[in-house]
This record gives C-alpha cells, sequence and structure tokens, in this order.
C-alpha cells in the first residue's frame, strides 16, 4: 500500500476518517505489511503484502487474521493485539 493511500481511506463499517496506520515493513514509501486502525469503532485491518484487507466483519478470513496477529504480536500496539474488533489475541 503506498503510504498516500492513507489520506484517502476510511474506516467500511462506520466510514471514520483518517485511520492510524501501523507499519511493520516498509520500503520506498510503500507498505507491504502493517495495520490501519478505526478509532471509532476499534476495528483493525491488515496490510498483508501491500493491500490493506478492509471487508466488512462478516467476510473477513479470521484465521488468516489471527495468524496475522500472532505473527507481529511484538510490532503492533497492545490495543490491535489484544482488544481490537472483530477479533484479537
Amino acid at each position: 500500500m503506498n503510504k498516500t493511500m492513507i489520506d484517502i481511506l476510511a474506516c467500511p463499517i462506520d466510514k471514520n476518517h483518517p485511520l492510524e496506520l501501523f507499519e511493520i515493513k516498509e520500503k520506498d514509501n510503500v507498505i507491504s505489511e502493517g495495520a490501519l486502525f478505526c478509532k471509532k469503532c476499534s476495528r483493525f485491518y491488515p496490510i498483508i503484502e501491500e493491500i490493506p484487507i478492509m471487508l466488512p466483519d462478516e467476510l473477513r478470513n479470521k484465521k488468516q487474521e489471527i495468524e496475522f496477529l500472532e505473527n507481529f504480536k511484538d510490532k503492533l500496539p497492545e490495543k490491535i493485539i489484544t482488544k481490537a474488533n472483530p477479533w484479537h489475541l
């Protein structure tokens, strides 16, 4: 995901803007791994292989996102790891 996209992205659930961006892996202004967080509804959206996964809860892949949280639990803030919606560790 190009960092400039943060200026146009909004939470698909409550339309909140701006979202918080947490970078895990970044090169040349492109984030390959990271997370977006909505302060209003406390949802996180992973960025996996440069793609922000911003789907409604019922279309999200719980297994993939729990694995993402496990893999990056030491690089993401506690509000995402232990408290975020729709699931957390």
